[in-house]
């Protein structure tokens, strides 16, 4: 490829609105221009790499045995609404209708579809494990799309979706994905952490992210210093100290408390820390109330309580909820919940006595409020949001808060979708019986700008070598000298007869332009050639990532690109 003809037209400055280095580096650099907030075209350079993405990908998951389809992108919703997740994924959901009013969806993930298919012609036991897998584009109406290609409306996506017999089966087969996943992401150069994880609006069990770590990243995880333990933040479970031998309760008292509706203003108003609080906190689970309860000290985590409630749609009450119900907002307390008021509470409240609670009543609370006396609990559940410097579960050691992006995720969804959609096979024994299946996704366009954060310097993108659009640029820098445009002209000639992908920086451009622009796409390695390497018959090498330089002889110069290449990151 000629510079002259690359449709690359680098910017010395990205957008304002460009807050991530990989966002400010992808543009700069033409891999990538807005469109609008969260979707964006992807320029050649750009398309090159994630083309050697998806390579990457293709090799490793057709060496796993998983066989490659393409599903639509346009779904019905019958089968989201049988399995609930039209209504559960809500407003993320692109929702639309055709010319005769049937409703569709543009697809976030594709449980929907794989499963019907399978279940159309696979029948039999015999035709088991099979695993299919797509690369295509992904929507999400997300809320804030920001950071570039990192939350984005629209995504390129490889997801996979095993069926098997049993639960025995799955475990195989999520175990294959496992390390394939692990192959996949060294082979992109990133570094990265296996986390457990929160299942979201995919459903099932067991189920790991694998997290590309950057400072940028929205994405945030606890590990232990001490084992091998890491979790998302909503997966996150604390180790909750052994309950001392309890108080004796006190009596239960109401007490004025005119104007503190929040945690922070009963404490002060009480003299008693936010950890003797107790928070009651109260959703709406499909019309129905559910009333949360976790320590004063602790938030609530909206996706642990979906998860326990799953698969009924939950929201927070608003101001309506409060009014319409007849609670009053900031004095909720559990003793006295009607019976038709679930109340689930955090396991950490189990140690606790002579909790300070709401009155149910404006300007009031009570004291000396304990559980199976003043308050029922209906289900002890996992609900608050782990934080840093919380007890591992593994073995006690400090939990620490690390940032990542998420480039992949592993589901076991068990019969989740097959159920629901009552799709079977025959097993051994002549009964009918549902697929058990896993999940497995990776997505293409974030890993893009998860190598761009990783590798990268103030000067732009230090591609590995397996990602860069093009293996090295040759760079005449005196484009008025006949001698080194001819030797120029050659040596990219050699290049590409020796199977290299290689750019010819051809511009009418100074040398200055020329390196910035080589530095800040990122190319491993350039070629860098003038009037003084003619004269001594040499040219200059510069391996991107590590800054290393060296001379080479012009006819030496294509092997010295490659063995530069073969000991590249």
């Amino acid at each position: 490829m000629r510079a002259s003809r690359l449709f690359a037209r680098t910017l010395r400055e990205a957008p304002a609105e460009a807050e991530a280095p990989s966002h400010r580096l992808l543009i700069r650099g033409a891999y990538i221009r807005k469109v609008m907030a969260g979707v964006y075209t992807t320029l050649p350079l750009g398309v090159r790499t994630m083309r050697k993405i998806e390579s990457i990908i293709r090799d490793e998951m057709d060496a796993s045995g998983a066989q490659e389809i393409r599903m639509p992108i346009v779904l019905p919703a019958e089968p989201w609404k049988v399995t609930g997740r039209w209504q559960a994924y809500g407003d993320e959901m692109f929702k639309l209708k055709d010319r005769h009013g049937r409703e569709l969806g543009l697809g976030p993930t594709q449980e929907e579809v794989v499963t019907p298919l399978v279940a159309g012609d696979f029948s039999s036991y015999r035709d088991l494990p099979v695993n299919l897998y797509q690369i295509e584009w992904k929507y999400r109406d997300e809320m804030r799309p920001r950071f570039g290609l990192m939350r984005g409306r629209e995504f390129l996506m490889k997801d996979a979706y095993s069926f098997d017999r049993d639960q025995d089966g799955l475990a195989r087969s999520y175990a294959v994905m496992y390390e394939a996943y692990r192959r996949m992401f060294d082979r992109c150069g990133l570094s990265y952490r296996i986390v457990e994880a929160d299942p979201g609006t995919i459903g099932g069990d067991v189920n790991h992210e694998y997290m590309a770590l950057t400072p940028a990243g929205e994405d945030l995880f606890l590990y232990c210093e001490g084992c091998d333990y890491a979790a998302d933040m909503e997966a996150a479970t604390p180790a909750w100290p052994g309950s001392a031998e309890p108080a004796a309760p006190d009596p239960l008292e109401e007490i004025s408390t005119p104007g503190a509706a929040t945690i922070q203003a009963v404490a002060a108003m009480t003299g008693r820390p936010a950890r003797e609080m107790l928070k009651c906190m109260l959703y709406d689970a499909g019309d129905r109330t559910v009333a949360v309860l976790l320590p004063g000290d602790r938030e609530v985590s909206d996706k642990k309580v979906a998860r326990a409630l799953w698969p009924t749609p939950v929201r927070l009450f608003d101001e309506d909820d409060f009014d319409e119900r007849g609670f009053v907002k900031g004095y909720v307390g559990p003793q006295g919940l009607p019976p038709d008021v679930t109340v689930l509470a955090d396991r950490s409240v189990r140690s606790g006595t002579n909790w300070v609670t709401g009155a149910n009543r404006a300007d009031h609370h009570v004291t000396g409020a304990n559980e199976g006396r003043d308050f029922r609990v209906d289900r002890w559940e996992d609900v608050v949001q782990a934080a840093e410097g919380d007890r591992c579960p593994k073995d006690g050691g400090a939990l620490r808060l690390g940032r990542a992006i998420v480039v992949g995720h592993i589901y076991q969804l068990g019969t989740r979708y097959s159920r629901p959609l009552k799709a079977t096979f025959v097993d051994e024994d002549g009964t009918e019986q549902p697929y058990v299946m896993g999940c497995y996704g990776i997505g293409i366009s974030r890993i893009l700008a998860a190598v761009a954060e990783q590798h990268h310097d103030e000067q732009g993108l230090r591609w590995p070598a397996a990602l860069a659009p093009f293996d090295a640029v040759v760079i005449p820098t005196n484009m008025d000298i006949p001698a080194v445009v001819e030797a120029a002209e050659g040596l990219y000639a050699e290049l590409r007869g020796a199977g290299l992908e290689a750019v010819l920086n051809d511009r009418e451009a100074s040398a200055k332009v020329k390196f910035a622009d080589a530095d800040l796409i990122g190319y491993p390695v350039q070629v860098v050639i003038g009037k003084r390497g003619i004269a001594s018959g040499t040219v200059d090498l510069k391996v991107r990532a590590t800054g290393e330089r060296r001379p080479s002889p012009i006819d030496g110069a294509v092997p010295a690109v490659r063995e530069l290449l073969d000991g590249a990151p």
